[in-house]
């Protein structure tokens, strides 16, 4: 049986082999978060309109476009809702499990102006913060993340 289906599955090449894959295995969208901070080690929080009332406060965050770079991901995410300019770091988390998503974050530094000027379709409130000075009702995991990745 198993000579079979290799049999099969060459015979097959291309379009039909990806068909099968596609169709076998789980098909992913990427929520893509960026850890901003400025030149003082202040973080970029966010209260978005869409989230739970208890828990709008967290990081700026999106879904990455098919075929982009999950680093430019932070860098759109980020002017689309703040008006701000970031020049992505170094990837800081990768998890899958979440059904159909998997969970990206990277650190993001500021670059130029500092006043953020808000999408208020997405966001109700833009804070600089201290790591230690995070507003009440942030959520966990993003918490987790500023303080996991916060410089010495």
């Amino acid at each position: 049986m198993r000579r079979l289906v290799a049999l099969v599955w060459r015979a097959i090449r291309g379009p039909i082999q990806w068909r099968i894959l596609w169709i076998a295995h789980a098909t992913f969208m990427a929520g893509v978060t960026g850890v901003v901070r400025d030149d003082s080690g202040r973080v970029l929080v966010l209260r978005h309109r869409m989230w739970p009332p208890d828990r709008q406060w967290g990081l700026p965050t999106g879904y990455a476009n098919k075929g982009e770079d999950f680093a430019q991901t932070v860098v759109r995410e980020v002017k689309e809702e703040t008006g701000l300019a970031v020049k992505p770091g170094r990837l800081i988390h990768l998890r899958s499990g979440y059904r159909l998503r998997i969970e990206v974050a990277y650190e993001a530094q500021l670059v130029g102006d500092a006043t953020p000027r808000i999408n208020s379709f997405e966001v109700l409130e833009a804070r600089w913060c201290t790591p230690d000075g995070l507003p009440d009702g942030m959520q966990e995991s993003h918490r987790q993340l500023i303080t996991s990745s916060t410089p010495e």
